[in-house]
C-alpha cells in the first residue's frame, strides 16, 4: 500500500459522506462535490493500485534479471547485455507508468466538470442496467 492508495481510498470516502450529506440536507452543490471528490478518490486509489502491481511486477523482474544473469555469467558477455538491456526497460516501463497515472490523475483534477458528467454517465448507466424493468 502506498500514499496514493491511501489517499485516493480517504478522498472517495470523504466524497460519499459529501454526496450523502448533501442528498440528506437537500443541497446539489455538496452532492455534485460528493460526486466529484468520489471520482477523483477512486482514480487516485486505481492509480496507487497500479503503482503497487508496477513495483512488484519489477521487483519479480529483478529477480529474474539477477536470476539470469547468474546462468550467462560464464557463457557469454552477451548474456549480461540482455539482463541489462531487460533491467534498463523494465524501468523504462515503471517510470511511463508512473508519469501516465500521474498526468490521469491531474487530468482528472483539472477537468472537474468532465470528470463529474462521466461519473454521472457511467452512474446512469449502471443504474439503467440494474432496474429489473427496461
Amino acid at each position: 500500500m502506498n500514499r496514493d492508495h491511501l489517499e485516493g481510498g480517504v478522498r472517495h470516502l470523504r466524497g460519499r459522506i459529501k454526496t450523502a450529506a448533501g442528498a440528506v440536507r437537500g443541497r446539489a452543490g455538496d452532492q455534485l462535490d460528493g460526486a466529484y471528490d468520489q471520482a477523483a478518490g477512486a482514480a487516485q486509489y486505481a492509480y496507487g493500485e497500479a503503482r503497487d502491481t508496477v513495483r512488484d511486477l519489477r521487483h519479480g523482474g529483478e529477480h529474474l534479471v539477477e536470476e539470469g544473469r547468474a546462468r550467462f555469467r560464464d557463457v557469454s558477455e552477451r548474456g549480461h547485455a540482455l539482463a541489462d538491456e531487460a533491467l534498463e526497460r523494465g524501468q523504462h516501463y515503471r517510470e511511463r507508468a508512473v508519469r501516465h497515472g500521474r498526468t490521469l490523475a491531474a487530468r482528472a483534477d483539472e477537468n472537474r466538470g468532465t470528470t463529474l458528467a462521466l461519473v454521472a454517465a457511467v452512474a446512469f448507466g449502471l443504474g439503467w442496467l440494474a432496474r429489473p424493468t427496461r
